[in-house]
């Protein structure tokens, strides 16, 4: 029994070491690295939410316009340290993208901060607030956090078939680890 418990641990530690190897390294990453904090604007507006969307009305209930992609750049250099060089609106999502998850439409705008990398601040087109600030730092989490949830495509889904198994493969193997460390004889 000794034997088959030394063999199940010995292959399944093999099979299983380049996930746990990803998940020791993003784990690594996620505790000495800090994403980028975003500012709010302080300004009244009403959001008015349904199952068919969100309105976004004035103080004063008349519906808000969007903002330009000028009024992005200067919300931007408002409110936060970063220096805008252009804004775009973004209508339409992308499978895996850097704003997945928020409501559409944004405005994009590219910034330089204080070393010159680039850095996406994406914007609400109605209220002007940031939902997202993404840097280079931010990609990088994000490709960790795909690893560490082995949802490489979306990186969102934590409930997903390979994650159940590998975590239950990484816990029989630690349970084996555990059995060969005292020597423990499991008796037919």
């Amino acid at each position: 029994m000794k034997l088959i418990v030394r063999n199940v641990h010995k292959y399944l530690s093999f099979f299983i070491s380049v996930q746990l190897l990803l998940w020791t390294v993003s784990g690594i990453y996620f505790a000495f690295n800090k994403i980028e904090l975003e500012k709010r604007l302080d300004k009244t507006i009403l959001i008015l939410s349904s199952d068919s969307g969100s309105s976004y009305l004035k103080s004063d209930g008349t519906p808000l316009d969007k903002i330009s992609g000028e009024m992005a750049m200067l919300l931007v250099q408002q409110n936060t340290t970063l220096t805008p060089i252009e804004a775009e609106e973004i209508t339409s999502s992308k499978k895996g993208s850097e704003y997945r998850g928020r409501t559409l439409p944004l405005m994009k705008v590219i910034s330089k901060n204080e070393k010159d990398k680039l850095i996406n601040v994406y914007l609400n087109v109605y209220s002007g607030e940031v939902t997202a600030i993404r840097s280079m730092q931010w990609k990088i989490w994000d490709l960790m956090w795909g690893f560490h949830i082995m949802d490489w495509q979306e990186r969102d889904n934590i409930d997903n078939l390979f994650l159940k198994i590998f975590s239950i493969l990484a816990l029989v193997s630690s349970i084996s680890g555990i059995l060969l460390f005292f020597k423990v004889d499991i008796k037919k």
